[in-house]
């Protein structure tokens, strides 16, 4: 008999349908040889500091730094989770082989290993290795099973992430505790990545409270209905740089702006040049789950949690992909199949209608076996969504997902882009007679042809639209505000004319608080900031937490009383501001130096580092920092 073993019963269920397993039993389901069983996710965790020694129960600074010989794992204590692990225990007693069927991933693959170790199995172990639920991919799946052991560095790597966070955690926790708390009962949680997500926090709001706004000035003017700012003066604004305080367009001094305002009142305006450049946009780039999330909260609000939670349900109902993945592009084998996901889509047909039937592009931008390892990015499985029974959260989710994935088969948006140059001359200076040269700018951008865009925002009503639901002014996304259509008039180079000119009073702005979407950003780049979408792509290795853990480490910071939020924004609490300030090791707090911890773990992953050097180095790295602590 081989028994399969799922990381959820709905997982279970879904593979004992494929094999002909159709008889349940208690705990699990059984036919055609196979039975096939499932987890409740973890069922076991690593053993508690009292499970090695009675010496580790009571909290004492003396007993610090912990580090067991030897880590050991135990059952949660949990009922239900106890009689389960029981009926696994049997099955895999009995069993002629068994086929590790956890989520494909580092997480996963830890789940069914330490419920494999305590259970005692001593048979062969294979791997299924799946991105989708659909009965064709575990089928395909159970048609290519390979040895577990081909996993083997996949759970060192999570293996090291659980003792990593157990040291650090509880040897920190301890430490903070002891040494800083205010009242009894009160205890200073700190966490690997937990600690410096809430520093990046902290800083922020600290950067915030302490910026001093200054106060500057912009010279305007309108021209035939086109507001032109100022861009600095000709060859003259650097050597009168100090008079005039002049720079980009900003003017810092009051009284020497209401001069150049009033030199330039009842003077013509010259249009000087008028360049156009065309251009083209690429789609945007399928999603992983990162960005996912951050599109989610950006559009919908969805915290990070939440979108993780639709995600994981579209996927556990066949309609998308493997959710917890970190790249947005996809192997070459899914190429063949994109046609068949595309007419899968049929609330999208005014959509893939025009794809269907001809070749699709294969851009290297969507398409690339170098920058996949476990898994491609989240896409639609084909399957019609239609027939589900989808709340209007999940709805929202897949229609992103089914959107993107659409998008990147449709042609460059091709637009315009058009810069007009002006100019004022002065009237002439009493003292010195002279005149100067102002100089303006506009610019206006127009797209001549929407490509993919007919997928997106003001194009979707026409294209049709799967779900219908009242838009209101909060819907529209940041980018497409930020790219409307700006037309300017036609300009002819050399026409003269009247303007209204005036001066603005503005002020600097403080740096904005952090919202879901931009810490999840400054995560995954370990505080960052990066727009530019390859430069984020390299910095993706040092990026704290990984994309399946980073919306539970924003909830435990919540959870913990450490940040609240304030509408979008994410504010620290007094004590999450106050438990930074007492952190003094920059080993705990530096998104920067726990990032290299990541890429570490990702490199056992990758064959490139080895588990036992990592263990070693954050054992040191925790006994230095007890040490630290405990002769401040």
């Amino acid at each position: 008999m081989i028994v399969c073993i799922a990381e959820k019963p709905s997982v279970a269920r879904e593979i004992a349908k494929v094999l002909g397993a159709n008889s349940s039993h208690d705990g699990y389901m059984e036919g055609n040889g196979y039975q096939v069983t499932w987890t409740f996710g973890h069922l076991c965790t690593l053993k508690e500091p009292h499970d090695y020694t009675e010496m580790w129960k009571p909290w004492t600074l003396s007993r610090l730094p912990m580090i067991p010989p030897r880590f050991g794992i135990k059952l949660i204590d949990n009922k239900t989770y106890e009689k389960q692990f029981h009926t696994i225990e049997t099955l895999m007693q009995k069993a002629d082989g068994i086929v590790n069927c956890g989520d494909a991933g580092q997480e996963g693959e830890l789940i069914q290993r330490w419920v494999m170790q305590k259970a005692a199995a001593r048979c062969p172990v294979q791997r299924l290795w799946v991105s989708s639920l659909t009965e064709e991919a575990i089928r395909e799946g159970f048609n290519s099973l390979k040895p577990q052991d081909e996993y083997q560095s996949l759970y060192e790597a999570g293996l090291c992430r659980a003792i990593g966070d157990w040291l650090l955690g509880m040897n920190a926790t301890r430490l903070y505790t002891l040494k800083y708390r205010t009242e009894r009962g009160q205890v200073l949680s700190i966490g690997r990545v937990q600690t410096p997500t809430l520093a990046l926090i902290v800083r922020r709001q600290q950067e915030i409270e302490n910026f001093k706004p200054e106060q500057y000035w912009v010279l305007s003017t309108i021209y035939r209905d086109t507001l032109f700012t100022l861009q600095g003066q000709d060859d003259k604004e650097e050597e009168d740089q100090n008079e005039k305080k002049t720079a980009k367009g900003r003017i810092t001094d009051e009284e020497q702006g209401r001069k150049a305002l009033a030199s330039i009142e009842g003077q013509d305006f010259e249009v000087t040049g008028i360049t156009k450049k065309g251009g083209n946009e690429a789609p945007p780039r399928l999603f992983d789950l990162t960005s996912l999330q951050v599109e989610c909260n950006k559009k919908y609000s969805f915290s990070a949690d939440e979108t993780l939670k639709y995600i994981q349900s579209l996927y556990e109902k066949k309609l998308t992909t493997y959710p917890r993945v970190d790249t947005t592009f996809l192997s070459d084998d899914i190429y063949p199949k994109c046609p068949t996901i595309l007419q899968g889509l049929l609330p999208y047909s005014a959509l893939t209608q025009p794809l269907l039937g001809k070749k699709l592009p294969k851009s290297k931008k969507v398409f690339d076996n170098s920058k996949v390892t476990d898994h491609h990015a989240i896409i639609p499985t084909g399957v019609n969504p239609s027939n589900g029974d989808l709340t209007l959260s999940e709805k929202r989710v897949y229609d992103l997902v089914a959107r993107h994935f659409i998008a990147v088969f449709y042609p460059d948006c091709k637009v315009s882009t058009t810069t007009v140059t002006g100019r004022v001359e002065c009237k002439p200076d009493e003292e010195t007679n002279k005149s100067e040269k102002l100089t303006f700018k506009a610019s206006g951008k127009q797209v001549l042809d929407p490509g993919w865009r007919v997928c997106f925002g003001k194009w979707v009503e026409a294209a049709g639209s799967w779900h219908q639901e009242k838009k209101n002014s909060g819907d529209d996304d940041e980018s497409e505000k930020k790219d409307d259509d700006k037309m300017l008039p036609d300009f002819v180079k050399g026409e003269r004319g009247p303007h209204s000119p005036t001066l603005t009073e503005k002020w600097t702005s403080p740096p904005k608080p952090y919202t879901e979407a931009t810490l999840l950003r400054a995560m995954e780049t370990a505080g960052k900031t990066v727009d530019d979408e390859e430069l984020r792509d390299a910095l993706k290795e040092n990026g704290i937490g990984r994309p399946s853990t980073r919306a539970a480490i924003i909830e435990t910071l919540f959870k913990r009383g450490y940040i609240r939020k304030v509408r979008k924004s994410l504010n620290a609490t007094e004590t999450g501001v106050h438990l930074i300030s007492l952190i003094h090791e920059e080993l705990l707090k530096s998104a920067e130096l726990t990032g290299r911890w990541e890429k570490k773990l990702r490199d056992i992953e990758a064959h490139r580092y080895d588990a036992r050097q990592f263990i070693e180095e954050l054992k040191a790295m925790v006994t230095q920092i007890v040490q630290e602590v405990m002769s401040n």
